[in-house]
């Protein structure tokens, strides 16, 4: 469903010359499965995403969704995608019903299959009572759900949410993994990008742990505590990254060491 391939992408930076955000990106997530990206702000999950959903072109590898290539085939990948993110904006003259109408007529659905959609997605995310509540109006938790139902209302075999549960309250939170877990047991394909360990221990059928554009362990969270021998996630979390970041401090003074040694050419 969603494969990537030593997925790269570099940024010039003209203090810190060339910024690395993606280092050879690997995954696969597949049908009936969330996939989790978990790591701290500047891991390289919401520029991962972003590829995956074409908003950026990567500077080398291959990445597909559904089988369409996201460089050479981006509209196509939009169809198959539906995206969500704690940053998603909603228009404040239009109700929460016209918005979701208006993206499902921008895919291309007919009237009457596009009226179905959005009565069945209104009732599911219990949505019914904010239906004419205009979007300078609503809360947070509104703004959420009307995010969440324009994502999905062209019914896409993939959902990508960026994590979409920061800023929100417990109860708004917690409603909203419930309907990650059922689009999972609806056989979608879910990428899940979080910084919290508890939304990855409770949701995630495989777990991505990443520090600065590298994963650095990846599986089942069985399988993350066997390998690591850690049965806590944020233990193990903390142990790889310390890890990662001691090993780049030697490779770093190593190399800082091999330059001074360098002969000087006058």
């Amino acid at each position: 469903m969603i494969h990537v391939r030593d997925l790269t992408k570099t940024y010039a930076d003209l203090r810190r010359g060339q910024f690395v955000a993606l280092a050879g990106l690997s995954l696969d997530a597949r049908p009936g499965q969330i996939y989790g990206l978990l790591g701290p702000n500047g891991a390289g999950k919401t520029t991962a995403l972003r590829i995956l959903s074409t908003v950026l072109r990567p500077t080398s590898g291959e990445a597909t969704v559904n089988g369409y290539d996201v460089v050479t085939q981006p509209d196509l990948v939009r169809y198959q995608i539906g995206f969500v993110s704690c940053n998603t904006a909603v228009y404040d003259r239009m109700t929460a019903w016209e918005m979701v109408g208006y993206f499902g007529r921008l895919y291309g659905l007919s009237e009457e299959l596009l009226e179905q959609r959005m009565e069945d997605i209104f009732k599911r995310l219990n949505m019914q009572e904010i239906r004419d509540v205009l979007g300078a109006k609503m809360s947070t938790g509104m703004k959420q759900k009307v995010s969440i139902a324009r994502a999905i209302v062209h019914d896409p075999p993939v959902l990508i949410f960026d994590e979409a549960t920061a800023g929100l309250d417990v109860l708004v939170a917690r409603a909203l993994l419930k309907t990650v877990a059922e689009l999972r047991e609806n056989g979608k394909c879910v990428i899940f990008s979080t910084h919290i360990m508890r939304e990855a221990e409770r949701l995630c059928d495989r777990i991505a742990i990443m520090h600065r554009g590298d994963i650095l362990s990846e599986g089942s969270l069985p399988e993350l505590r066997e390998r690591h021998q850690q049965n806590d996630l944020e233990d193990m979390f903390f142990d790889l990254i310390s890890a990662h970041e001691a090993r780049r401090a030697e490779q770093q003074e190593k190399d800082d060491r091999d330059a001074s040694e360098l002969p000087i050419y006058s």
